[in-house]
């Protein structure tokens, strides 16, 4: 084996120690070395004709670089494995790196590579400098198919609206584009969206409130209007008959204290114009939903008829801001 140049330590470098069998050739190593190299614990073997030139674990970017590598240069990064590197904070926890490839490729999963063949790529797919990462909208629905349940769907679909990483029209866009390959659970929580939920808990809390006769009409983030017509906070759901407003309290928003302060002053901004705000948490909501639609229901027929009287309206006019 002769010495490897010098640009084969700056690619090694700029890879994270994760080069292809054909680099490692290219670089003048041979397969006998690079077979004594593995079994000796010096370098690792991470997917089929990869190597990884480092001990131990991966990262998760060595983890997507490898199996970019391993899936060609045509392949898409997509799935979870895309919402992770866009940084989605309510994006499930995988091992798995998925990607798409054109519907010609020969190339199957293997390892933490799972490869996926399709007529077309993603066209707004954005380039990096080891592998291209398809759209938010389509990593969103291509996650949400391999999806089982509705409240990771729901929160990654929530999370891409409120967090601007797509819009109602891009991901309809590549809802219709899948047709009906496991969509329904991301038709469902795209629908919920359209309808104004902002996030899974939400969600989550219509869901349990719509199992109540006793109820009337919920406006969900609705834009509410004080008797001078001035605009009051918005909260996550309003019964305007009982002038009871309803806020999901996610532990992760109010982390910090300036986010505890703006909570409590929407609270009494509400309050100081007669409107009652119940609180629920997203475990309450999860854990004793009975008990949560118990609550609202009998805060409502205490006060119903009571709305007319604080001034406060909703506006029917639809909020620009979304």
């Amino acid at each position: 084996m002769r010495t490897p140049p010098p640009e084969f330590a700056d690619l090694a470098e700029r890879q994270q120690q994760i080069v292809s069998r054909v680099q490692l050739l290219a670089a003048g190593f041979d397969d006998m070395y690079l077979y004594r190299q593995a079994r000796r614990g010096l370098w690792q073997r991470v997917l089929p004709a990869t190597y990884a030139l480092v001990t131990g674990a991966l990262t998760d970017e060595q983890r997507r670089i490898s199996a970019a590598l391993y899936a060609g240069g045509e392949a898409q990064l997509t799935g979870l494995a895309a919402l992770n590197w866009y940084g989605f904070r309510q994006c499930p926890s995988t091992q798995a790196v998925h990607l798409v490839v054109p519907h010609h490729a020969r190339r199957k999963s293997a390892g933490h590579a799972v490869i996926s063949r399709a007529l077309a790529l993603d066209e707004r797919a954005r380039s990096t400098p080891l592998y291209p990462v398809c759209s938010p909208a389509r990593a969103v629905v291509d996650a949400a198919r391999d999806l089982r349940q509705l409240r990771p769907v729901r929160a990654v679909v929530a999370e891409a609206i409120q967090r601007g990483y797509a819009d109602l029209a891009s991901l309809d866009e590549e809802i219709r584009r899948a047709r009906r390959s496991r969509t329904a659970l991301v038709r469902k929580a795209f629908s919920e969206v359209m309808q104004g939920t902002r996030s899974a808990p939400e969600a989550e809390l219509r869901e349990c409130l719509a199992e109540s006769p006793a109820l009337a009409e919920i406006h969900w983030n609705p834009r509410l209007l004080d008797p001078g017509g001035r605009s009051l906070p918005t909260p996550d759901g309003y019964l305007p008959d009982a002038a009871v407003a309803l806020e999901v309290d996610s532990q992760e928003y109010h982390l910090r204290p300036a986010d505890w302060a703006r909570t409590l002053d929407r609270h009494n901004e509400l309050s100081r114009h007669g409107i009652l705000v119940l609180h629920f948490t997203p475990a309450q909501i999860r854990r004793e939903p009975r008990r949560v639609r118990r609550m609202v229901t009998d805060a409502y027929e205490s006060r119903r008829g009571l709305g007319a009287t604080t001034g406060v309206r909703v506006d029917p006019r639809p909020d620009p801001a979304r």
